[in-house]
């Protein structure tokens, strides 16, 4: 029993909010089991518990028993029941780095109003873990952490330093012997206490080394406390404590520990199920546009044009991306009731952003005319680019100093909206104050027995029903015009993170402009047959229906954008192929048209016809037994890609588009690299992490070197840009980059998985999770010569479009000259959030760079201060003239507090 009393039992549960249940299915058991928590904790003084390390639990089970709130804060301030530092155990790949912060802010926040957050960065069940993530606990003042997944072989003791990219170093504690259940055996035999501790203790010390305790956590998915533990774990010689008592018993000192740089994605300890990345993709999709809307344009677009700060509705925008960060959640590795309620916790995200979005920029659009469109650009450096418009007219465009705005129209909407035989009776049913069919009566004539009506999209002119009802004897026929509109592609230059505008103005009154209406010389696109070119790519469609791409410098590849379809009788954990796949690549037909020319955007569109598999090829009466072939049944598959390119952009967009009829398969496109690659590089979370060819294995499922990136990745000498986080591979012994697009299954775990020996859940059928119907991607291919550090730029750019909206003010009005926000430049610095916070614009930047850099800031303000990842504000930073200097590590991140 003496080495028994090196052991501390950590009770704990851990808390899957929604998984094989929906998530209110599964708060009805955790509220049995918080109850239970509570009694057994207060009629046993001894008792301790870990609550997951995630508030969701307390704020779930409040908001069903408010009336225990004060018993869960005693026991929290006893040091008893740990609770945080997460408001969500998240999954760290498939969300925002900004979403990661905001997590813990939460989390911590919230914690501390309850007597204090666990000080341990607790990382139990995460799928693998960001290179970042060490930096992101220090500097949110955590000094340690506690992992089990992702951890590579060459840890062979319990605790590492694990190092960020920056070089923050943190004491980390790994879960060996089954991670976060390694004790749930000791207490099943009372009888046999002593004996299930020496052998426990024998195996850990293989771990620990020979001094110090050892950590027992007790408790696995789901469990409740066990009455009367206090006893058994005093019997057995241990003593009890909470994850944080036992690693807060060692200091934070890194030194003389194994070292363990950037991203733990290793599957030599525990399976990290890496085809969570590509599963219900759409999921992923909504959730990248859901934080760039929030983290990029409602954020800072509030933080420096809007009134009143917004901050409650932020708020709720960001609890629910928080939410829907869960590793069971935007995993997709769920029921399919899950993946609709993740979904819908997205979408009401989104909208929260587009709706403080649009607030702000009607603030700024009354300051335009009607018949101007205000230009917003998200991003902190000076933007010339093509935005797309919808004006009146066929006058040229104008920017606020006059001069000419380059234009190429692209198309123009229909003026005749109605012409039929009607009792005009029954059309003035139609209209709704002035409003008629979404437009607003400017006039209206009775000729000949026809009512002509005269409609814009806006109008300052009385409409007098009255009047019109006298005039309709005779009338037959009714007809509705509207004024001519168009859209253009329109070459502008707006402030960092500020604001211009355009109107159309008479050709005589126009600076510089021809009597085309277009720029008299400008340097364009033009598309020529299969061909386009800009001066900085030429992209041209062969027979086959894929790109050759050839940028500056020469970099030059061929075969970008082949379609390739296979075989997927996997589940939402892990991809698996068919024993006998059967790979379609080659289309049947291929169809390419001109969609515009030039000068400022040109496209094509392309048409290719595949016959796709229609399922797996299953065993009859055995639909759970992976299928071992594909069918000979097929579906005939329309893949449509518009390719487009845009003057001054040295990149293509594609948007592939295809109506999924399949199932238990997996489609990728594939961009053959300008040179064969023995690594990626991948932009995510804070941080570029390069990666090679394959995958550590060693605990069961098959190392597939399949990796996430956020917004983009980039291997021998192309990138491609992304909208939202996007599986990978390197494939043909890195001779192609390989982009899942869809993913399809029908269950959430097998249990026969031909690359994973064990279950990852219960087998249940996920029909939503085939991921039927409609499917859209869009991306960008950029080739590009030496160092990937040219493509973030490109990026920035290809994420965040410039932003119209028409002008709302009186006809009357001249153009507001161009006003600039906030300035953010630097080699390799990228702003990733800007927001009030208590009266200062609170700027985060992160540096990505492998060597030392400077971020310049420019803006209207007079003082500067470091804070931290929660907002704590330090030091001071001198200000010179409205510019802040702020030098910069290698890969750091780093927060600044601005004010007048």
């Amino acid at each position: 029993m003496e080495r028994a009393a090196e052991i501390v039992v950590v009770p704990h549960t851990h808390w899957d909010r929604e998984w094989y249940e929906p998530f209110q299915r599964f708060r009805l058991r955790l509220v049995a089991l918080m109850d239970e928590v509570l009694d057994t904790m207060e009629h046993e003084p001894d008792y301790h518990f870990t609550l997951d390390g995630q508030l969701a639990c307390v704020d779930d089970y409040l908001e069903v028993r408010p009336e225990h709130r004060d018993r869960v804060a005693a026991l929290v301030e006893s040091g008893r029941l740990a609770v945080g530092p997460w408001q969500i155990l998240l999954d760290e790949f498939l969300c925002s780095g900004e979403n990661i912060v905001r997590n813990l802010e939460l989390g911590m926040d919230r914690a501390d109003k309850l007597g204090g957050a666990m000080p341990v960065g607790y990382l139990p069940d995460m799928f693998g873990h960001t290179a970042q993530m060490p930096q992101i606990l220090r500097r949110a003042g955590l000094p340690h952490a506690c992992v089990y997944r992702g951890v590579p072989s060459s840890v062979v003791t319990d605790v590492f330093a694990w190092v960020a990219p920056d070089g923050t170093a943190l004491r980390t504690r790994y879960l060996p012997l089954g991670g976060y259940g390694n004790g749930a055996h000791l207490f099943e035999d009372p009888a046999h206490l002593a004996e299930r501790a020496a052998e426990f203790t024998h195996r850990m010390r293989e771990w620990h080394g020979p001094d110090g305790p050892l950590l027992a956590m007790y408790g696995t998915d789901h469990s409740a406390p066990v009455r009367g533990l206090p006893a058994m774990v005093a019997a057995m010689g241990a003593r009890m404590d909470t994850l944080a008592g036992y690693i807060g018993s060692y200091s934070d000192d890194v030194d003389g520990l194994p070292r363990v740089t950037g991203e733990l994605r290793s599957h030599a300890r525990a399976n990290i199920l890496p085809g969570v990345i590509s599963v219900r993709a759409h999921v992923k999709q909504a959730m990248g546009r859901a934080e760039r809307m929030v983290e990029r344009y409602a954020e800072p677009l509030a933080t420096l044009w809007g009134g009143d700060w917004p901050g409650r509705f932020l708020d709720m925008a960001w609890w629910r991306l928080v939410d829907a960060s869960g590793h069971d959640s935007v995993t997709g590795c769920g029921v399919d009731e899950t993946a609709q309620q993740v979904a819908a916790r997205i979408a009401e995200a989104e909208h929260l952003g587009q709706a403080v979005r649009d607030m702000v920029t009607a603030r700024l659009a009354a300051a335009v005319p009607s018949d101007g469109v205000l230009i917003v650009n998200p991003t902190p450096a000076t933007r010339r680019g093509v935005v797309c418009v919808d004006v009146a007219g066929d006058d040229p465009l104008v920017d606020p100093s006059g001069a000419a705005v380059p234009v190429q129209p692209l198309e123009y909407a229909p003026t005749l909206l109605l012409d039929e035989e009607m009792d005009p009776a029954t059309a003035l049913t139609f209209v709704h104050g002035t409003e008629l069919y979404g437009r607003h009566i400017t006039g209206w004539a009775v000729d000949d027995g026809v009512l002509t009506f005269t409609v814009a999209r806006e109008s300052s002119v009385p409409f007098n029903v009255a009047q019109l009802r006298g005039a309709l004897d005779g009338v037959t026929r009714v007809r509705i015009l509207a004024e001519p509109r168009r859209t253009v592609a329109a070459l502008v230059e707006v402030p960092p993170l500020g604001h211009t505008s355009v109107r159309p103005a008479p050709y005589e009154t126009v600076h510089g402009q021809s009597a085309s209406g277009t720029a008299a010389t400008m340097a364009g696109v033009r598309a020529e047959g299969r061909v386009l070119d800009n001066g900085l790519l030429r992209v041209e469609v062969a027979a086959d229906g894929t790109l050759a791409l050839t940028g500056t410098g020469g970099v030059t590849l061929t075969g970008a954008g082949r379609i390739v379809d296979g075989g997927d009788v996997g589940d939402s954990y892990n991809h698996a192929p068919p024993a006998e796949d059967l790979i379609v690549s080659d289309p049947e037909s291929v169809e390419v048209t001109t969609v515009c020319s030039g000068p400022l955007l040109a496209a094509l569109d392309v048409r290719r016809v595949y016959h796709w598999p229609a399922a797996g090829a299953g065993i009859e009466g055995t639909p759970e037994i992976p299928a071992p072939s594909r069918t000979e049944e097929t579906e005939r598959t329309v893949v449509d890609t518009r390719i487009e390119l845009r003057a001054g952009e040295p990149y293509v967009r594609l948007r592939v588009e295809f109506d999924n009829r399949c199932s238990d398969h997996r489609v990728r496109l594939h961009v053959p690299l300008p040179s064969p690659a023995t690594a990626s590089h991948a932009e995510g979370q804070f941080a570029v992490v390069t990666r090679g060819l394959t995958a550590e294995g060693g605990c069961g499922e098959e190392p597939l070197p399949t990796f996430p990136a956020s917004s983009w990745v980039a291997a021998g000498g192309v990138a491609a840009l992304l909208e939202h986080v996007t599986e990978y591979e390197l494939v043909d012994e890195g001779g192609e980059l390989a982009l899942t697009l869809l993913r399809s299954v029908g269950y959430l775990s097998r249990n026969r998985h031909a690359l994973r020996p064990e279950p990852a859940g219960p087998q249940l059928p996920t029909p939503a999770a085939q991921s039927r119907g409609p499917r859209s991607v869009t991306l960008a291919l950029m080739p590009y010569d030496g160092s990937w550090e040219a493509v973030p730029p490109a990026a920035e750019t290809f994420r965040h479009d410039l932003l119209p909206v028409p002008g709302l003010g009186a006809p009357s009005l001249g153009l507001p000259p161009a006003a600039a926000g906030l300035s953010v430049t630097g080699d390799g610095v990228v702003m990733t959030s800007l927001r009030n916070r208590d009266g200062w614009q609170e700027l985060r930047v992160v540096a990505l760079t492998g060597s030392g850099t400077e971020a310049v800031v420019e803006g209207v303000f007079a003082q500067a201060r470091h804070a931290d990842l929660r907002g704590r504000p330090g030091d001071p930073i001198p200000v010179t003239d409205g510019v802040l200097r702020l030098p910069l590590r290698p890969w750091e991140i780093a927060t600044v507090q601005l004010s007048d």
